[in-house]
């Protein structure tokens, strides 16, 4: 369970980087909802609240308080190169702002000075010969300021643009090896952060007599856990604030049929730090279990294993929920990554 929850938090450390340098690169923060970020630290300032009623480790109330401040940072980059606005409606481009109007069969083709459109008059016959004596002057103007005086010598033949027949550059070839390195790089990212985790957990062991003490709910001296009425309802508010934060960033991904601007890397840790907490809680054991383990006498009563597992387990249960089903709404977030990579291409 200690290396799992190692995983994890190595995983939530590192989370926010990604994207927060993403940003930075780009000058931009288009790709991300502010309201996702929004509802997020507010899923943070609760969880925050149910860690300290609930008496979590202090490792754990510090990580929420560290996910806070990070929250904010990522909220400021939104407002700093978008302006302050909770919308995440893009802004009109050049194409879309102009006002084009309804073109017709009576609209002249040269607008009036004064800027109106008038009704359009039926050309005269005069006006049709003068119109066609123009063009075909113009046009014969400008072939012959196109040709080069050097292909009038018999000694030097007529070549076409080497423009016509250049071959255009394989950029397929290009976009996928660019995609490979992408992945190679991110996997390599999560191997190195994972790995960190491990080597914390094995560097910060404990005495086989305090490893009892260490679990995200601490236990009570009869081997039960600790209940805190508001901290449930604080964990199972920041649940229902996770759950809610990854939807307008879906909402966003498919208006815009793209995810360009939203780090890969940054869902990855996410998906991995809540996969590896679940499996923290899952993999608990009861402290009559480990004292068994530890020093070789049965120390569980009949039942008591049960009980005190399900009773952490119970514990636990708003925050099992919001990382089992924002784990869900990621791997979502993903199969957007993969419809609409070509896009980034």
């Amino acid at each position: 369970m200690c290396s799992y929850r190692s995983i994890s938090i190595a995983c939530w450390i590192v989370v926010f980087s990604p994207q927060i340098i993403e940003n930075f690169r780009r000058q931009s923060a288009e790709g991300l909802s502010v309201v996702f970020i929004i509802i997020w630290l507010l899923g943070d300032v609760f969880n925050i609240l149910g860690a300290v009623l609930q008496s979590v480790l202090p490792t754990m109330i510090i990580l929420a308080v560290y996910y806070t401040f990070a929250d904010i940072i990522l909220l400021g980059q939104c407002f700093y190169y978008r302006g302050f606005t909770l919308s995440d409606a893009q802004p009109p481009s050049s194409d879309e702002e102009a006002i084009v109007d309804e073109v017709t069969e009576e609209t002249p083709l040269v607008p009036h000075e004064d800027g109106n459109a008038r009704r359009a008059t039926r050309p005269t016959a005069a006006d049709a010969d003068q119109q066609r004596r123009s063009s075909s002057f113009s046009s014969f103007h400008s072939r012959l300021n196109q040709v080069d005086a050097t292909h009038l010598s018999p000694a030097t033949p007529f070549l076409g643009s080497a423009k016509s027949t250049a071959i255009p550059p394989a950029t397929p070839l290009k976009s996928s090896s660019s995609a490979l390195r992408t992945s190679l790089l991110n996997t390599a990212a999560l191997f190195v952060v994972c790995a960190a985790g491990v080597l914390g957990w094995f560097l910060s062991t404990s005495p086989p007599r305090d490893r009892y003490l260490d679990s995200p709910i601490p236990a009570n001296e009869d081997g039960g856990v600790h209940f805190d009425v508001w901290g449930q309802i604080f964990g199972y508010l920041s649940a229902a604030l996770y759950l809610g934060s990854r939807v307008p960033q879906l909402l966003l991904n498919y208006r815009r049929k793209s995810t360009e601007g939203v780090s890969m890397l940054f869902f990855l840790f996410a998906c991995v730090g809540n996969l590896t907490y679940v499996m923290s809680i899952f993999a608990y054991e009861p402290r009559c279990a480990k004292m068994d383990r530890e020093f070789g006498s049965s120390l569980c009563e009949q039942g008591q294993w049960g009980r005190e597992y399900g009773r952490y387990v119970l514990a636990n249960t708003s925050w099992l929920i919001g990382s089992a089903g924002t784990l869900l709404l990621d791997l979502m977030i993903f199969g957007q990554f993969w419809i609409y990579r070509k896009s980034m291409e």
